[in-house]
Formats: C-alpha cells, structure tokens, sequence
C-alpha cells in the first residue's frame, strides 16, 4: 500500500486539527507521526502539502513526538530528509530545521547525549556561518535566508537551554564583525546578544570569570562550542522573560559578583559596543529586544559604564516608534541616574506627556503613553520600592491637559484618574503648606458626575460599570486618605439610595476593595437598607445586598427589617432572597432572634421550598454549634443543577456534613519484610502531604486466596513528621502473591470527612516467608534432614539453575534469605527452609556454587508452589 494521496493527507489534517487528542487516540493516530515522517520523502506528493505536514509538526510536536525517544528519532529523520534534498532551490530546507528543532525542544529530548542534538547543533552553526552553504544545500538564492533560519533556531536553542552558546561567543561576534555582513545582521545580532545576556547572569551566579568566552576562536571549554555545563547551571535559573522594565528590576541577581579581569572587560565592551553599532540597521522590534537584553545583562555589573548606550540613547531620544520608546524607558529604569541626566528625564517626560495629548494619536496608542507616565522609571524614586506615586518632575501644571473628563473614552479617563490619584496624595502635602489648592476638589466633582450619569434612571449598564471602576481605583490609590474615603463612602451610600438597582455592582465591589472602604461602605449600606421600609418596590435589591453586608452587629435592626419583609415576600425568587439573608446571618452565627424568625417563616411563607427551606435552617441552628455551621453553610462543593433551591442546598450540606469523595492526600508504600511471628505481617509506610485526622485504611484481598483484612487506625498524620510503620496481619488460604485494594477514611484541617481510592499494594510471594522454629543447638543439619524427607511423596523435587551476581553466593544469601538458614557453609552451601502459610513448606539446597551460578535442590510439599518458587529464585539475581 503506497503513501496517502494529497487529498487523503488534507483529510487527515482536517480532521487532526479538528481534535488533536481525539485524534491521537484513534485508531489512526498512533501511525501519524510516522506516516508524516516518511511521505515527507514521498515523490507523489508536491512541495506544497509537504510544507503543510511540516507546519503540522511545529504546531503540534507535544502530540506528535510525546516522549524523548519519539522525538530524537523524529528529529533523525527530519535532518536525513534534510541531507537527501536534491541541491536545487527548495521550499522544504527552512521548515525542515525548524521542525527539527522544535521537535528535540517540545519532546525533551536536546542534550550531550542525543545523537540528533549533536548532527543539529554544528549543522546549525555552519549554516549561520556561511561554511556549509553550497555544499549540496541548495543554490545562493537560498543563502540569507538559510541563515536567518539557523540563526532563529540557534536563538530557540539559547532560550531553551540557556547558557548553551556560551563557548560560541567569540565566533559569533567574527561572524557579525566581518566586512560585508556575512550574515543577516538583524537574526545574528539577537542571538550574540542573548547568548551574551545569559552567560554573564550564569557565570556570575557561579562565581567564574568570562574565562576568554568573548576571544574569537577561543571556546573556554577545551575546544567544544556546546557548553552544556553552562546550560544545566542555566535551566536552573533563568526563565524566558518579556522585555519589560518590572522584569529587569526582579531579575538583577547578584550580577555585580562577576568581576572580569581588565582584558575581559576590554572584550566585554567592545562587544556590545559591537552590536549597539549594528543596532541601527535593525527593525524597531529587534533595536528594542537587543537594548533591553544588553541593558539587563549589564545592570549591576562592576566596572561596566552605561556609558556605551549613550549614543544610542542621543539618538532614540526622539523616536516615534513606541518600542524603541519602551525600550528606552527600560535603559532608564536599569540605569537610572548613572546614564540620564535630571534634564533627559524632564525631557521624556514632557515628551509623554504631550503625546498622551495629542489629538491624532490613535487610542491604543494614547493609553500606551498614559501607562509610560504612571509607570515612570525615575532616577532618584522617593518611597519604599513597589509603592505608586507619580514622577517628581510631573506637577500639576505639566498634567493640567491629562485631567480626565467624563467625555474621555472610559479606558482614557480611568487611566487619567489614575494619574490624578497619585497627584492627589502629594497635593495633600502642598495644601498643608498652603502651595495651592488641591486637585481632591477635581477629583470630587468627576466622581460626583459619575455616580450623577449611573443613578440616572434607564442609564446604560457601561455607566455604572465606569462609575464603580473609578470608585475602586480612588480607593485603592487614595485608602490612607480618611477624607477621601469618607466622601467616596457618602456619595456611594447615595447612589444606593437612588437607585438600589446597582445592588449587585456594590456587592461586587465590596468583595475587591479593601478595609479602608469596605467597613465604612458595609456599615453605611446596611444603615441605609434597613431604615427603608419592607414593601419597597426596591426589595429585591435590599434583601441582596443584606446577604452581603449583614453581620451580627446590628441584629436587632436586620432581624426587625426582615421581620417586615417576610409579609411582603409572595414569590418564590423574594423568599429565596430573604432566606441568603437568614443564611449571612446563621454564618456571622447570629442565634437570638434569628431562631424566631426561622421558626415564623417555616408557618408563614407561602411557597412549600421557601418553609422547607427556612425548617432546615432551624434544625441547624438548633443541633448545630457554630464552628460546624459555618463549615456546613460555607461554599457548596456540588453545582446545583435541579429546580429546588432546597434540594441544590442540600447538595452542599450533604458535601460539608456526610463522607465525600476526594483525591487523598497519602502516599502508601510496601517496608522492609518482616520474617517474623506466626504469620506474615505487611509493613506499611504513609506519608501525607497535608494533616489528616482519624485515618482508615481498608483492604480488600482480590479473589478467594486470602481471608478478610482488617483495618488499620492512625489518629494523626502531619507532614514532614516521621511516621510509624503500619503492620498489616496476612492471612494466606494459599501462599500465593496477590494485590491489595486500598481504601482510605479520613478527616481534613476543615472537619471535612472523605474517602478515597489509593493505588493497589502488591503481595509479593517472598512477603509470605515465614521461619521455622530454630532448633537446638547442634541438631541443625538433622531437623532439615527430617524436613527435607518428610516433603516426599506427598509432595515434590525440582532441580533449577539460580544466577549469580557480582556479588556471589554469600551475598545473595545474606540479603535475601538469611532468617530462613538453617545450616550454612559459606561461602560453596547452604540448607534453608522456609515456612509458607497456612501450612506449606519450601525447602532449598544450594550447593557448588560457581562463578555465574548456583545449582538449586528443592523440595515443597505443595505442587502449586513450585513455579512461584522457580520464578523468585531466578529473579534473585536481577534484584540484587
């Protein structure tokens, strides 16, 4: 059967993309990956449904290749493909390297001991170079390109495994230095730049040197480019990160511990100076990415001036590209004061600032220099680190055109607002000092507008929705003001008051906003709800927001409030409403009166879930003590899916109060054999990885060969605190293996019970061995004589041949059988009998042991025991 058509492979695609993991578990999807891999070679299909099955495998390569062998064998391939192209132009080489790389980097498989790591890495590097162009890899239309490539797969690599082109430094930086540009500038700048970046964050973090890495033609690594030493100590530390001033201030890691020796730091210099020259030709994109990994890689580090970035920074001053901008404000932020000057910084800021007030600046980006602004790098930041504040140079009088305007589109004015937040926490400072008056008056009136256009009746849900995002940014920015929050309290409590339908937007912002707002906010609304009287059209919304601000503070008020409502609450949706208030109390572990109440509403409501309902609630309350109620009442773990609200409650009771099933949080595992006793005795060991109170393990014996186990009771396990071993008694009806069902009982931290299934306990037929008696002293050699007899005829002999380790003999006997010897002349023989319940015996003889082996004599008086007995003697050696 030949390879599928193009039509049939456009299917299979088809349908693979449809549902990669249905797929694969299909019946056509365990021969993908390969059919893919040898039509790849196919002279029936076109170059151009090759490059599709291609472009399958770099967006699928974790389905395709699952596992580390599964993708070295794919990369093999793809690179043997790779070969077997014909020298003529090809669209087949550039997705051929990438899908090689791809696949050693998603399956896990790169590494010093992969074969295809080790064809792909100098292949890679020669394409980069220009060494192994015209060598049968197609003609020089394909040159650049071929090495754009390479250089991106060779970057793909560095990320992966950073720290793995740390003895490529010297080459790379000939390659970008040599004259006419043997490469493309732009993919081999980025890649000499991230190597650079992650060999010096690595070799400081280990103490070392540079050690000649930047000397062209010098490795450092005796010779070999590939420092997978370097890559280990990386994968360990450093993370694929975005060009991101915040990331470059989390990442300075003890750089300054790098101290370069003088003719290192020459090297060092001249080679960012290098690519900071080569920066020009590249795309804005690339400039931004090369600064921000040269500014990060040289923060902090000794004897490195930011000086070296100061003609480039001459010359972005004024871009108008917004990354090489972005990029700029990075440098700022890692150097600081050390390369802009007080008059660079009231420059960038007087740019942004005029940009985000500009009328022909699009929005996406008005909101980017907006983010600049409150995100300002400074020179000298006043304050602890992390704190907002605005820029030091940025008055009042620069940000008079940023102040925001309920005409603004929302994302603009809240992040003007946000501007005007940090401005009010210095205003107040300055109006202390009598320096003007403060912009809280602003910021006052624009809130009052606000909360004006959303209580509006049939005003838009985005008004509200604006109204309570501006009220959450003021508290959050402005919390350590007592006056600002008690006007921002006021004016929310009238906003309520007008119109109560906004009850779920001042539910949700309770749940955000922190203490300073939340308390005073939760007192004001729940003054404000009960005062209303109970046959308000507007009921609904009360009793919505009581659920959410009721405590047990001013029980009296909220239980005469629902008193009243209770006679206006005819439908089924306000009795539910009444009753989450009835449930907030219960939780806030209101008794007194609430008992009344649940005991009126049982007679009273009308709709038969609504009694039932409020009947629960008082059994709870009444058998119930407070810490089990509110565990009871807290989040249902079940998602209610029936009509009843009653029934889908009680699915969460049922949760809280009854055994649950859930993932155990216990490791159970086989100990060390116990030879000892009457019977076989298992040893058990647990580990938890959380507390777990009142344990119980149940065993249950598949099929008829054991009697029924019992349990066995832990009272505590902790984490991190050794414990016990747990004997398990066996009782055999035939000595025979078997596996253990577990099952465990236990209670959580929370007092919740559950159950749960944990992986079967093998039962080895070694763990049934069981001594005999020891005789006396002396009579050794005639009591197993005896044994030995007394096996036949009733039973059987074999003779076998047991391996023999390195070890020999007198070792295997010692870790194996020793408690069972009855008579020993190491290190050529020995006599063992081993007792086997119920009332089997196993009698062995191994004597004239040789170099690879022992002869076996063995005698049992039970005939099923014997392939068992062969089996274990001959996996002793394996074992050992």
């Amino acid at each position: 059967m030949g390879p599928p058509s193009r039509e049939a492979w456009a299917q299979r695609l088809s349908a693979f993309r449809a549902s990669p993991s249905a797929f694969m578990a299909g019946p056509e999807g365990e021969d993908l990956g390969r059919d893919l891999l040898s039509d790849l070679r196919s002279e029936k299909l076109n170059e151009q449904t090759k490059v599709s099955l291609l472009a399958l495998s770099l967006e699928y390569p974790a389905q395709l290749w699952p596992d580390a062998p599964a993708a070295e064998a794919a990369a093999s391939s793809l690179l043997d493909t790779l070969v077997l192209l014909p020298p003529r132009p090809s669209a087949l080489r550039k997705p051929l390297l990438l899908a090689a790389t791809t696949a050693l980097v998603a399956g896990g498989a790169l590494g010093p001991t992969s074969g295809a790591s080790l064809r792909l890495l100098p292949l890679l590097l020669g394409l980069a170079s220009g060494r192994d162009l015209g060598r049968g890899f197609g003609p020089a239309s394909e040159q650049r390109p071929l090495q754009a490539t390479a250089c991106e797969c060779l970057r793909e690599l560095e990320s992966c495994q950073p720290g793995l082109l740390g003895g490529c430094l010297g080459l790379l930086r000939g390659l970008l230095g040599q004259e006419g540009a043997v490469g493309p500038v732009q993919p081999l700048s980025l890649l000499l730049a991230l190597a650079l970046r992650n060999t010096l964050v690595i070799q400081a973090r280990a103490g070392a040197g540079l050690q000649g890495l930047l000397v062209a033609g010098s490795s450092g690594t005796g010779g070999s480019p590939w420092t997978w030493t370097l890559a280990e100590e990386g994968a360990a530390h450093l993370q694929p990160q975005a060009p991101s001033w915040l990331a470059a201030e989390e990442g300075e890691c003890g750089l300054a511990a790098l101290e370069p020796n003088p003719e290192e730091a020459r090297e060092l210099r001249a080679a960012v100076a290098q690519l900071l020259d080569t920066s020009y030709l590249l795309a804005p994109v690339a400039q931004a990415q090369l600064l921000w990994l040269l500014g990060w890689a040289l923060r902090g580090l000794r004897g490195q001036l930011p000086v070296l970035f100061k003609t480039q920074l001459v010359r972005l001053l004024g871009t108008a590209q917004l990354t090489l901008l972005h990029a700029v404000l990075a440098l700022k932020a890692a150097f600081g004061e050390a390369l802009f000057t007080a008059q660079d910084e009231d420059l960038l800021l007087r740019r942004l600032t005029a940009a985000a007030q500009h009328p022909a600046v699009p929005p996406p980006a008005h909101l980017f220099y907006l983010h600049c602004l409150l995100h300002f790098p400074e020179n000298c930041p006043l304050g602890p680190t992390g704190e907002e504040a605005a820029p030091l140079l940025l008055g009042p009088q620069l940000c008079r055109g940023l102040l925001p305007s309920l005409l603004h589109d929302p994302m603009a004015l809240l992040a003007r607002l946000h501007l005007l937040c940090l401005l009010c926490a210095e205003d107040e400072e300055k109006e202390e000092k009598g320096q003007g008056q403060s912009p809280q008056l602003y910021l006052e009136d624009l809130l009052a507008g606000l909360r004006q256009r959303a209580a509006l009746d049939g005003a838009p849900r985005a008004l509200a929705t604006l109204c309570f995002q501006a009220s959450y940014l003021v508290a959050h920015c402005l919390a350590g003001q007592p006056t600002v929050m008690t006007a921002l309290t006021h004016g929310l409590v009238q906003l309520y008051r007008d119109r109560p339908v906004l009850a779920p937007h001042f539910v949700d912002l309770l749940d955000q906003v922190g203490p300073e707002l939340g308390e005073p906010l939760r007192v004001a609304l729940q003054q404000e709800v009960v005062a209303r009287p109970g046959k308000d059209e507007a009921l609904r919304w009360h009793l919505q927001m009581l659920a959410k601000v009721a405590d047990g503070d001013a029980q009296s008020g909220t239980l005469s409030f629902l008193q009243a409502a209770a006679a206006h609450c005819k439908d089924w949706g306000l009795q539910q409403a009444l009753l989450q208030v009835c449930r907030a109390l219960l939780r806030a572990g209101v008794r007194g009166g609430l008992a009344d109440l649940l005991q009126a509403l049982a007679w009273q409501l009308e709709d038969p879930d609504g009694r039932d309902h409020a009947r629960l609630y008082y059994v709870l309350l009444a058998h119930l003590a407070t810490p089990k109620l509110q565990v009871a009442l807290g989040p249902s773990l079940v998602a209610p899916a029936l009509a009843s609200s009653l029934v889908a409650e009680n699915q969460g009771f049922v949760a809280a109060l009854m055994v649950q099933e859930a993932p155990a949080p216990i490791q159970l595992s086989v100990g060390p054999r116990r030879a000892e006793g009457p019977i076989p005795v298992l040893q058990l060991q647990v580990e938890v990885l959380e507390p777990v109170y009142s344990l119980e393990l149940r065993f249950r014996v598949e099929g008829q060969l054991y009697a029924p186990l019992g349990a066995v009771h832990v009272p505590c396990l902790c984490p991190g605190r050794p414990a016990r071993p747990l004997l398990l008694p066996l009782q055999p009806r035939r000595p025979a293996p078997t596996r253990l069902d577990v099952r465990a009982l236990y209670t959580t931290l929370t007092g919740l019970t559950c159950h749960a299934h944990l992986p079967p306990l093998p039962v080895t037929f070694a763990d049934l061995f069981l001594p005999f008696p020891q005789p006396p002293e002396g009579t050794e050699l005639g009591f197993f004589e005896e044994l030995w007899d007394s096996c036949l005829p009733k039973g059987t002999e074999s003779r076998l041949w047991c391996p023999l380790g390195p070890e020999g003999l007198e070792a295997l006997v010692s870790r194996h059988l020793e408690p069972f010897v009855m008579v020993a002349q190491p290190p050529s023989s020995y006599h063992i009998a081993i007792r086997l319940p119920p009332d089997s015996r196993l009698l062995l003889r191994l004597e004239a042991a040789q170099a690879d082996g022992v002869p076996v004599a063995l005698r049992t008086d039970d005939w099923a025991v014997l392939p068992l007995a062969g089996d274990y003697l001959r996996g002793l050696s394996a074992a050992a």
